[in-house]
């Protein structure tokens, strides 16, 4: 699913990322783990195509992402990579419901579609009785299976997750980690988890290990 060949990233004289080579393939769950500085947040990045390496080759379900152009890589990472990050990152004025049909919005399905599937989506996560709450009326554990629900709408290929239950307790960071591998095993999706919590990371089927700007492991 995703082929990375000697990413390397700078910002300036800083050099971030040092030649990373990653082959993951379709269904499997990774988590990255490595200490703050570490890259990993860069490396998602790239990987989600949110930010372009500085050199190195990055393909993703078959496709070779230098050869998109700028409109392209929008359109192929709202439909084949979903996101979810430590901070929900829903917008305020909109109920869940309307948070989730955003992404189907944008790769233009109709509203009566778009809202079909995130209520479907939203009802399987348990929040059928939330579909027309704003994000305040929500509870933390409930905003982020909205965010989940969000980064799943367009049916991706891959999702990729940054410290997602970072700002949980135990209990609701408990039930979003069952989440990303019941999805693996209903979807077939390939899952990346940055995280710092090594319960997690060690329920993956790999865990990745980086340390300035390397994988060590």
């Amino acid at each position: 699913m995703i082929i990375a060949k000697n990413i390397r990233k700078s910002f300036g004289q800083l050099k971030v990322l040092k030649g990373i080579d990653l082959e993951i393939s379709q269904g499997e769950v990774v988590s990255i783990v490595g200490s703050s500085g570490a890259g990993k947040t860069t490396l998602l990045q790239i990987l989600g195509t949110l930010d372009l390496a500085s050199s190195g080759e990055l393909n993703i379900a078959g496709k070779n992402i230098k050869s998109l152009s700028r409109n392209g890589l929008s359109d192929f990472r709202n439909k084949k990579i979903g996101f979810v990050f430590q901070f929900h990152r829903l917008l305020p004025e909109y109920t869940a419901l309307e948070n989730v049909m955003m992404p189907a919005w944008i790769a233009g399905k109709s509203d009566a579609e778009a809202e079909k599937k995130a209520s479907s989506l939203l009802i399987e996560l348990g929040l059928e009785n939330r579909l027309n709450h704003l994000p305040s009326e929500l509870s933390g554990g409930e905003q982020q299976r909205v965010a989940v629900a969000r980064a799943l709408v367009n049916k991706p290929d891959v999702l990729l997750a940054d410290e997602p239950s970072g700002n949980l307790d135990s209990e609701n960071a408990d039930k979003l980690h069952d989440l990303f591998f019941q999805l693996r095993d209903k979807l077939g999706i390939t899952v990346i988890i940055v995280t710092h919590n090594e319960k997690l990371a060690c329920r993956a089927d790999r865990t990745i290990r980086m340390s300035d700007g390397v994988i060590t492991v």
